[in-house]
């Protein structure tokens, strides 16, 4: 009997780490393409993606995210939130975008999507 239960708590123990190890947790990531008025991807484009933590209706609290990196020839430029996504959260972030190239800017959303690769256009004037 003592034997039995020493197989079965072994087997169990077992059960449980092959399911939990199971999960590959894949890569959040946001990708935005900077576009000129007739467009053309726009190469060294500055893009900030931010978000505010709300405190309430009337304070703004300290920025949640707040990132910025530049475009590359196809005026794209990746970004990417892995570390910031728990497992068994519900949803990520709505993130505001700011793209500028010399006197050109634009602005928009994406909204972040956990383990996937999340894609969105600003085009700037």
């Amino acid at each position: 009997m003592r034997k039995a239960t020493l197989s079965l708590c072994l087997l169990m123990t077992s059960f449980i780490f092959f399911a939990t190890s199971c999960h590959q947790v894949e890569e959040t990531i946001a990708n935005v393409t900077v576009l000129n008025e007739l467009g053309a991807p726009v190469n060294g484009a500055e893009v900030r993606l931010y978000a505010f933590g709300s405190v309430d209706e009337d304070f703004v609290g300290e920025p949640r995210f707040d990132t910025t990196a530049v475009t590359n020839n196809a005026g794209l430029v990746s970004f990417n939130f892995s570390s910031f996504y728990v497992e068994g959260q519900a949803g990520f972030a709505v993130l505001d975008i700011e793209a500028s190239k010399s006197a050109l800017y634009g602005t928009g959303l994406i909204k972040i999507e956990e383990e996937l690769t999340n894609e969105t256009t600003v085009y700037i004037e």
